[in-house]
């Protein structure tokens, strides 16, 4: 690795400007939505205990589109009902993104949002200073461990704030998709950085069986265009491979040889499927529900 490679999580700009390409080129939210309109009524079923009102934390709830679908779909299952939604988040930028599309959003009359601009470590170390543990009735962890420093404690943490008949629901790449077998080959080579972590499902259900919680682990089968990735000197291409290697400017500054060989890797079956002469990167999702232990 040459010292000119950096994170692309050190540009918050060009982050920002890759994660929404990555979004426009993938399926990513529609897989979850569509996780969310079949799958979710069931699992949600007995997080109200009869209870007047529902509590959920939302841990990194970013601009808050799925964390609005996913309150519709507790307000479909539990008419009436009042909801305290939390949203953890450190972004200021996705906060006010988040109040903007709350405020284009009809039926929220009986939901009252609260916004803590903080990591979810910051947040729990205010509440355990503040010897006031929260509980909760449904919390979501949607694509947002690869930015924690301990998995296991995180989830942990998280888990004790669980009410009976509580769920925790965890977002995020599968073992078995693209993603993971990049970072395994290829994370070695990239710049090294303690913002992001190479963790999958995979990971997050060593965790949970070792803590022998109960979990039930759903696929969520997506993928992403990555077709411009190998036309040289392709604006959206290149900001694709930023995403893709989590490396700010990878074309311009990674070593001739590793460019070379990882831009042929993504061509191959292991990666991406070839359709039509377009290559779709296997961007595949694990849901992970964990009951609560009560």
């Amino acid at each position: 690795m040459t010292s000119s490679m950096r994170s692309l999580l050190s540009d918050h700009s060009r982050y920002v400007e890759s994660f929404r390409l990555f979004l426009e080129n993938s399926t990513e939210h529609q897989c979850m939505l569509k996780f969310i309109e079949k799958k979710l009524p069931g699992i949600i079923s007995s997080i109200s205990n009869g209870k007047s009102t529902i509590n959920i934390l939302s841990v990194g709830g970013g601009a808050g589109e799925i964390d609005l679908q996913i309150l519709a779909k507790v307000q479909a299952k539990f008419p009436g009902v009042f909801i305290h939604n939390d949203v953890i988040e450190p972004s200021v930028e996705q906060i006010t993104n988040y109040k903007e599309h709350v405020a284009k959003t009809s039926n929220l009359e009986n939901i009252k949002f609260t916004w803590h601009k903080e990591t979810s470590l910051e947040y729990e170390s205010r509440m355990k200073a503040s010897g006031n543990m929260k509980t909760w009735s449904f919390i979501h962890m949607i694509q947002m461990l690869y930015y924690v420093k301990d998995i296991s404690a995180t989830i942990h943490f998280f888990h004790t704030l669980l009410e009976p008949g509580a769920k925790l629901l965890i977002i995020l790449v599968s073992g078995t998709s693209g993603w993971s077998r990049l970072w395994k080959k290829y994370g070695p080579r990239l710049p090294l950085n303690d913002l992001c972590l190479y963790v999958s499902s995979a990971d997050v259900e060593e965790v949970l069986d070792a803590a022998g919680l109960k979990y039930q682990s759903y696929d969520l089968p997506s993928n992403m265009d990555i077709t411009d990735c190998f036309t040289e000197g392709n604006e959206k291409g290149e900001l694709m491979l930023d995403f893709l290697t989590e490396t700010c400017h990878f074309s311009q500054t990674a070593p001739l040889d590793l460019k070379k060989e990882l831009v042929e890797d993504l061509k191959n079956l292991e990666y991406s499927e070839n359709i039509g002469g377009r290559y779709f990167f296997n961007n595949t999702l694990s849901a992970i529900v964990v009951e609560s232990l009560k």
